[in-house]
């Protein structure tokens, strides 16, 4: 036989390589049993450390995780964040994921590589839609960077890693955090996230007890205040057991400024409630039936469920 007729083409070898890197990434991946019918994927991230996407953790006790060779072994719950869609898992097993050294850029080949079961381990590709951020979840969760996705995340497969070529880790798989939208958050935002979860079992934010909208103020009522506020948030619903509630809002009050800063959008009432404000009092001023509203709130800490 000729040795060109052994050769193979292109497309062989770039089959038979992103195979490889699938193998690769594949000794580090597991199943997470923590809900019904079907398990979630996880990465273990460290030795005896595994992430994975907190909405597929339904429950904290009897968990078990099924490792690459197939042995299930039991796991605790060390921390969770369902702001940006992460939850830890402590165990007894070796093993670390490989990292790839720089960050993915738009059009990049990438691969999700996940694990349901113990029938082996599946994957994915597609490519690298967009990187986007900073950018700010609905819970309040601060996400520097965001890999937006152009392939499908299957059932089971949130949770898992998302690599390169090579077989490196490049982020962590989520369907949580964005409506029909497949999502990655690269290893930096996990490994913050991480660190703080391993530390302290969560993420420490701010929580008024307060369901908002956006809402425009008429300018005759913007007048009253300095400047004035186009605009601010209404309560649609108050916990009255919440700090806001406790504090004396009501349904209808509409919020102009916190803490001396003016709150147009929801985004900006998460952007005063970090970590550094649990635990303090802040001023609240706004509208209640046309009249300036103040009231003082010392801020609570935002439920991890």
């Amino acid at each position: 036989m000729p040795a060109s007729a052994s050769r193979k083409t292109g497309l062989e070898q770039l089959s038979d390589d992103l195979a490889a890197a699938v193998e690769r990434a594949a000794q580090t991946v597991v199943a997470v049993n923590g809900r019904p019918r079907i398990a979630a994927s996880g990465v273990l991230w460290r030795a005896g450390v595994v992430v994975t996407a907190h909405h597929t953790l339904r429950r904290e006790e009897d968990l078990t995780v099924t490792l690459a060779d197939n042995r299930t072994v039991p796991a605790t719950v060390a921390g969770r964040d369902g702001a940006t869609d992460l939850a830890v898992l402590k165990l007894d097993a070796p093993g670390s994921a490989e990292f790839a050294d720089g960050a993915v850029k738009v059009g990049h080949l990438v691969l999700q590589v996940g694990r349901t079961g113990s029938a082996g381990h599946s994957a994915s590709l597609g490519l690298v839609g967009a990187i986007v951020g900073p950018w700010r979840t609905w819970r309040g969760g601060e996400i520097e960077s965001l890999i937006q996705l152009d392939l499908a995340i299957h059932d089971g497969f949130s949770g898992s890693p998302l690599i390169d070529t090579s077989g490196k880790v490049v982020g962590l798989n989520t369907s949580g955090l964005g409506r029909g939208v497949a999502l990655a958050l690269p290893v930096p935002v996990v490994n913050r996230v991480v660190d703080g979860l391993l530390a302290k079992g969560r993420i420490a934010r701010g929580y008024l007890g307060v369901g908002l909208q956006a809402v425009e103020v008429p300018a005759a009522l913007a007048a009253k205040f300095a400047p004035p506020a186009r605009s601010g948030l209404i309560a649609l619903t108050v916990d009255a057991d919440g700090p806001a509630g406790r504090a004396g809002l009501q349904l209808g009050d509409v919020i102009v400024t916190v803490a001396g800063q003016p709150v147009a959008d929801v985004r900006d009432l998460f952007a005063l409630l970090g970590p550094e404000r649990v635990g303090a009092t802040v001023v609240l001023t706004g509208l209640r039936g046309g009249a300036p509203l103040e009231l003082k709130v010392t801020v609570g800490e935002r439920p991890t469920q």
